[in-house]
């Protein structure tokens, strides 16, 4: 199975759900749902673009920290809460992966966590071998 690494921001959600920002197993990164939320304030307002942009900078930034990139991703999963938004969450999802274009996912649900929240994202990464 190879040796598994969680990593952690210390939000206190991790604890009370029982949770890890990122868990790396082998060469595998999973990247938890992610949304536009820095230490319990919103960024990017009421903005599905802004929201998202944050998002994958997060995203982006934790997965540094595991020893990948954005390149290594292989798939993501968009969650947004207004379907109709779809044009301006996919613009800032393009922005990141238009070049690498991994598989990825994107429905409506009923809401987030917190009503604020418009988008948030998984990511999966693959490390290559090479």
């Amino acid at each position: 199975m190879g040796q598994r690494t969680n990593y952690s921001t210390g939000s206190p959600w991790e604890d009370i759900v029982g949770y890890s920002r990122a868990v790396k197993v082998g060469n595998v990164i999973e990247v938890t749902g992610t949304v536009a939320d820095d230490k319990g304030q919103l960024l990017g307002g009421n903005d599905p673009y802004l929201q998202t942009k944050f998002v994958l900078e997060k995203i982006k930034e934790t997965l540094e920290k595991a020893g990948a990139t954005l390149e290594h991703v292989v798939r993501t999963r968009i969650f947004v809460t207004n379907i109709e938004q779809w044009e301006a969450i996919g613009k800032a999802h393009q922005e990141y992966f238009g070049d690498i274009k991994p598989c990825t996912t994107m429905v409506e649900v009923s809401r987030l966590i917190d009503d604020r929240y418009l988008v948030e994202i998984e990511a999966s990464a693959i490390l290559s071998n090479k």
